[in-house]
């Protein structure tokens, strides 16, 4: 508050004595400089400070700022309009009183004196008036604009972390199934997947922390999931992956291609009775980051909101990178023509400040597919 007065007063003091500056240069520089001129001009600049500041008082106190904008003006006029004849009533009074009448006051009535006096105020109480409405109309639409983007900011926050905790719970109980059917089948095993999920759980609960990660620690929590289905499913599941070494520095949303990979194999792999292959490709092409997991299967066969969580991929893509950020699921042949494979695609934007280094870095063609994921 004392900031915000400090601020008033010296910009109140600043345009009174730029306008006693600027009517003493034009009397100075028409030689019309002299004592009755010093003294009638700092008898109105002295009310202008004294009126001006009433006059914010009243604006203040009446909350005519927060009226529609022509209730605005309206009042703002009249508020003009009485101070412009209390100070020229005032001016008339001080003028006469201190022997600082001019040849023209002389000659004309009170009444003549105090509404030429009135309609000069007037002028500047007009200007005043104005350019503190206009700044704090500035003032107010900034404070709303960074408002806006508070409430935005918070909303994201709020579905990011709302989305998470739809993810992860989901995942930890797919995990936690995988477990028990190896339990008795095979304890040794089970004793390893076990080790997995505590290094997957141990990932998922710094990830929650952060809105991206890089690939590269994504691409770890994967290979340890990959690895814990991998016991499950021994020789009917077939992992590939194809990645970039450019693209292992790029941002990629926490959890994502986890879940992904956790829909190809839930929807595609379990579902078919020799098993089939799950392909992890990452690349970097056109300034977008491309990134895509195949896996044998139909789309058909999965049902587009529960299976593949388009609704939750989309918001959080656009959440954290807005509309260039793309997600689309399809179904298409595989190379053989033989069978279908189910292709979900992110498509992230590059940020600009990593882009000459990932050409620097970027290599032609993938890195060998690997058979498993350790």
């Amino acid at each position: 508050m004392n900031s915000k007065i400090s601020k008033y007063w010296m910009l109140q003091i600043a345009g009174w004595g730029l306008l006693f500056l600027i009517h003493l240069f034009f009397a100075f520089t028409f030689d019309r400089l002299s004592g009755l001129f010093l003294g009638r001009l700092t008898v109105f600049v002295s009310i202008g400070i004294v009126f001006s500041h009433l006059m914010r008082i009243v604006i203040i106190r009446r909350n005519i700022l927060g009226n529609p904008l022509q209730r605005q003006l309206i009042e703002i006029f009249a508020i003009t309009l009485v101070f412009a004849l209390l100070s020229g009533s005032v001016e008339t009074l001080l003028t006469s009183l201190s022997g600082l009448k001019n040849k023209q006051e002389m000659r004309s009535s009170t009444l003549s004196v105090v509404m030429m006096n009135a309609l000069t105020s007037f002028v500047y109480f007009f200007m005043w008036n104005s350019i503190y409405l206009i700044y704090h109309y500035i003032e107010n639409s900034r404070k709303q604009q960074f408002d806006t983007l508070k409430l935005e900011a918070l909303v994201k926050e709020l579905e990011l972390k709302t989305i998470k905790s739809h993810i992860n719970p989901h995942f930890i109980f797919n995990a936690l199934n995988s477990i028990r059917a190896l339990i008795d089948e095979n304890p040794y095993r089970a004793r390893n997947a076990i080790t997995e999920l505590s290094n997957i759980l141990r990932s998922s609960m710094q990830a929650e922390k952060l809105e991206t990660v890089m690939l590269e620690r994504e691409l770890s929590i994967v290979k340890d999931y990959l690895a814990l289905e991998y016991i499950r499913f021994e020789d009917r599941l077939k992992v590939e992956l194809q990645i970039e070494a450019a693209s292992l520095s790029l941002p990629v949303p926490p959890m994502m291609l986890q879940t992904l990979v956790e829909n190809a194999i839930k929807h595609g792999i379990s579902r078919q009775v020799a098993g089939g292959t799950v392909r992890i490709i990452s690349s970097v092409a056109d300034g977008y980051h491309r990134l895509t997991v195949l896996n044998t299967g139909r789309l058909k066969e999965a049902s587009p909101e529960g299976g593949f969580g388009l609704p939750g991929t989309r918001s959080r893509l656009y959440l954290l990178f807005g509309d260039k950020a793309a997600f689309t699921i399809r179904e298409l042949k595989n190379e053989n023509n033989d069978g279908y494979m189910v292709e979900a695609s992110i498509r992230i934007p590059v940020d600009p400040a990593f882009e000459s280094d990932i050409k620097r870095k970027l290599k032609p063609g993938f890195a060998e597919p690997e058979q498993s994921p350790k």
